[in-house]
């Protein structure tokens, strides 16, 4: 990774030179050589004089500068995620299984489990997994698609420069390209000149689709059943599930988006189906080209006859130019009229389409079954079973069109239908309400039910917020038989919701639509836990705190009324908001709150990390599979619940002290206002990331009007990341016993898994910046209060994790911290700059273009800090 890096580096060297900006490089060079001597500078000077260097700047030069930075950025992170696809590969089958962690791979988790339960029961909660991410469009990527696809095409060239198989020639030819694409970057705008459309959200996540999902899927199915078959894999009808569902908010989450419409909803869900039923045509195409047993060695069930003669009757063109293309090859045959007919469904041929993915596998597996009963046992569970698989996994829509709404947007709709003249008051078009619930029921009549029949309720206070929502859909169809059909789900966020959510819940039941709904599904409902609003409502601490006891006591209510529940996880990448390890954090849930079934958000950065490479999304999935397994063993939930009892006390402690000093400091007069001052909040707001208001209102005299993300984003480019510990420090003081905290630590696995996260936080915070961010304010006491738990909060965690220095344990991931962070405090000092000319008095009597300037400075060197932290909200 050391030799990618400086081979990277070094190319983009060159090009800063190359470019013609005199002195662009020796200034770049000087600022970094300041930023890297200041670590080791007790006295401050070294950090003093880098701030002096970038004052000298012009503005011109401290946006190349910037640029230049932000470049680093990409190639570095590149080069790690390179350095992570090596990892992978050399460990691909070369760890034994006794040594595998049973949380790290489906192998070892399957053997633990089975050691507990047996392997029947084992193979019996193999089958009831479930993995359902879901992607949002909330506005957390901050790199342009342009740049990514840069990025890519530089990864790709650095993958084939690094092939031992090349030579010298080879690889100078590839390096003379790598020089190319690295100018290209340089030269390509960093920042979006505008916001995307929900629709351009859309066709982005579809890329993912295309460059991963389509194929991963099936590979992590595979894998699977290679292992639980052993020699036999191949060769016997699969014993893996297709477990994995994907979800999409994108183009249905309305709640304060009022660019997301019915129609956006309607484009959304048709632009998914389009490519995922080219995408199956295409590949049942490519399985039955190559499906060229004879006759004579592949005899043809009866089954597959009758099917064939179907198909004859349905189309003699589409089957006459089969059989032309495969004589006497039969299930050659009928896998090419089945991609005949796939293209007819894509075409909306009413003719030829398939109504239902049910009908498409059904034809699939007469193939199947006809291969097996001739012997040809590979070629029935080999392609074919992935092809299978993918048809499970994404049926005809790829991914479950789930659609948000605000709780109080409805009330005011009933409103509006009571009383017309309340229109003025409302936050949303009654009409635009309507028309969702229409949009929802001709995705349903075209695509099937299961590709938009979530409705999720932001902000559930009451169980008369999810009734609404039945009534509406019943007025805009005209009556409930006409009605889309809906699970409504509620989203409990604030930390009141959170305690509320029992009664709720129990209150949900008497409504009819509900009890129609579990009596059809047979009792499976859903609910969500909000992890952002939670967090900027009570702290990282409490709300951690409160939704662990919201899953145990909703899991137990579930329980008494015999209802299989799935908790729906809306975690973000910020550790204020729910990030941190996935798989650790399935294993730290209360008993019985997973049950085999873990669903999740994935958004910006989180997407691109986890699923950009199909090599990392493979080893990503695994992990989710395999602890959602381990959360369903006696020994993790018999942990969990001794553990939970045992702290009791210890986490009531924590719970108070941390709300009280978390409160102290947002509750205090001018808090709101104060953090837009030190912080850059509203630039933030600026970046064309999203279709996605930043906030809520107009202003932010309250935090009510402010979004999570930007919440986060702004204290993490302040290098302060308060969101992810703030309180903790307090509330570890009160408690005062560290041998009780360091038992904790080691018995307890969320007691663990917060103060890993913290840790992280912590090492991405640096005290030195965070000071020069808070005297942008006039509020000293405000700042005292920030730099004291910060303090605080880092004696602790030390003190429970026995350490000299954060990360010190990580030796890995603390290198990496520790190389990234003076790189960051460049960017950090130009962003500064611009923050101080921006909170200036002095800032009236600029023109416009000299604001600008000094935006887009600003905005630069936001997109930077997010790459070097590879974090943003």
């Amino acid at each position: 990774m050391r030799h990618d890096v400086g081979l990277l580096v070094g190319l983009l060297g060159q090009v800063l030179t190359e470019y013609g900006a005199d002195g662009l490089l020796d200034d770049v060079e000087r600022l970094r050589g300041l930023t890297i001597e200041a670590l080791g500078d007790p006295d401050g000077e070294a950090l003093r004089s880098a701030e002096e260097l970038v004052e000298s700047f012009t503005t011109e030069r401290a946006e190349e500068v910037a640029r230049a930075f932000t470049c680093y950025f990409l190639l570095a992170n590149l080069a790690e995620e390179q350095q992570r696809i090596r990892a992978l590969r050399a460990r691909d089958g070369q760890v034994p299984l006794e040594e595998q962690e049973p949380s790290e791979s489906v192998a070892a988790a399957f053997t633990h489990l089975a050691g507990e339960v047996g392997r029947d029961e084992a193979e019996r909660r193999l089958r009831e997994l479930r993995f359902h991410p879901v992607l949002t469009a909330h506005p957390t990527e901050a790199r342009r698609n342009a740049v990514s696809a840069s990025i890519r095409r530089i990864g790709d060239l650095l993958d084939e420069r690094n092939d031992p198989r090349l030579g010298a020639g080879a690889r100078d030819r590839t390096t003379r390209r790598l020089l190319a694409e690295i100018d290209n970057l340089w030269r390509t705008a960093q920042l979006r000149v505008a916001s995307p459309s929900p629709l351009d959200e859309v066709r982005n996540a579809l890329a993912v689709f295309d460059s991963s999902f389509s194929s991963v899927f099936a590979a992590a199915y595979r894998r699977m059943d290679d292992w639980l078959q052993g020699e036999a894999r191949g060769t016997r009808p699969p014993l893996a599930p297709s477990f994995i569902r994907l979800g999409s908010w994108i183009g249905g989450d309305r709640d304060g988006n009022p660019n997301v419409t019915a129609q956006v909803t309607r484009a959304a869900v048709g632009q998914a189906a389009d490519r995922v039923l080219a995408e199956l045509a295409e590949r049942t195409r490519r399985v039955g080209t190559a499906l060229t047993p004879d006759e004579r060695f592949a005899t043809a069930s009866a089954e597959l006859t009758a099917l064939w003669n179907r198909q004859r009757q349905l189309s003699d063109e589409l089957t006459d130019a089969a059989a032309a293309h495969s004589p006497n090859e039969p299930h050659r045959q009928v896998l090419l009229a089945v991609a005949g007919r796939l293209d007819a469904t894509r075409a909306r041929d009413a003719d030829l389409s398939y109504a239902r993915p049910d009908e498409l596998l059904a034809d699939l597996a007469v193939v199947q079954d006809s291969l097996a009963a001739a012997g040809d046992v590979r070629a029935a569970y080999g392609e074919l079973q992935e092809l299978i698989w993918q048809v499970e996994t994404f049926g005809f829509h790829l991914a479950e069109l789930e659609v948000r709404q605000h709780s109080k947007v409805h009330s005011q709709t009933l409103q509006w239908l009571a009383d017309p003249e309340s229109v003025e008051r409302m936050a949303v078009p009654g009409e635009e309400v309507l028309e969702t619930f229409r949009a929802i029921a001709a995705v349903q009549q075209r695509y099937g039910v299961d590709a938009a029949r979530r409705y999720i309720v932001s902000f559930t206070t009451s169980a008369q917020n999810l009734a609404d929502v039945y009534t509406l859909a019943e007025h805009a169809l005209g009556s409930a038989e006409d009605a889309p059909v809906l699970d409504v789900v509620p989203l409990f966020e604030t930390y009141q919701d959170l305690q509320n959510a029992p009664r709720i819940l129990e209150e949900m039941l008497e409504i009819p639509a509900v009890q129609r709904r579990l009596e059809a599904t047979g009792r499976r409902l859903e609910i969500m836990l909000g992890y952002s609003d939670s967090a900027k409502d009570v702290g990282p601490v409490a709300a951690t705190l409160a939704l662990y006891e919201a899953q145990e006591r909703i899991a137990a209510w579930a329980q008494r009324h015999g209802i299989l529940l799935t908790q729906f996880h809306g975690r973000g990448g910020a550790l204020g908001r729910g990030g941190g390890p996935a798989n650790r954090a399935i294993l730290a849930q209360p008993p019985h709150s997973v049950d085999l079934r873990f669903k999740v958000t994935e958004q910006g950065e989180v997407i691109s990390a986890r699923y950009g490479h199909p090599e990392i999304a493979l080893r990503h999935i695994e992990q989710v599979a395999a602890a959602t397994l381990m959360a369903s063993a006696p020994s993790t939930e018999q942990r969990n619940a001794r553990a939970a009892e045992r702290f009791a006390d210890l986490a009531a402690r924590m719970d108070a002290v941390s709300r009280e000093r978390f409160d102290g400091l947002v509750g205090a007069d001018g808090f709101a206002p104060w953090f837009a001052q030190v912080t850059p909040q509203d630039e933030v707001g600026l970046l064309a990331i999203g279709s996605r208001p930043a906030k809520r209102g107009l202003s932010v005299e309250s935090l009510e009007d402010l979004r999570a993300i930007p919440w986060n984003f702004a204290w993490s480019q302040a290098r302060i990341n308060l969101t992810g510990w703030y309180g903790l420090g307090s509330a570890l003081e009160a408690v005062g016993d560290t041998d009780l905290l360091r038992s904790a630590y080691a018995e307890w696995p969320l007691f663990r898994a917060l103060i890993d996260n913290i840790e992280m936080s912590l090492a991405k915070t640096d005290r030195r910046i965070a000071e020069r961010y808070l005297a942008l304010g006039d509020r000293d006491d405000l700042a005292a209060l920030v730099l004291e738990e910060l303090d605080l909060t880092t004696k602790w965690v030390l003190a429970i994790t026995e350490q000299d220095r954060l990360l010190q344990d990580h030796r890995v991931l603390g290198r990496a911290v520790e190389l990234r962070n003076p790189y960051v405090d460049a960017l950090s000092l130009l962003q500064l700059r611009a923050l101080r000319t921006l909170r200036s008095e002095d800032a009236g009597s600029l023109d416009d273009a000299e604001l600008d300037d000094q935006r887009d400075l600003l905005l630069l060197t936001l997109k930077g800090v997010a790459a070097g932290l590879q974090n943003t909200g």
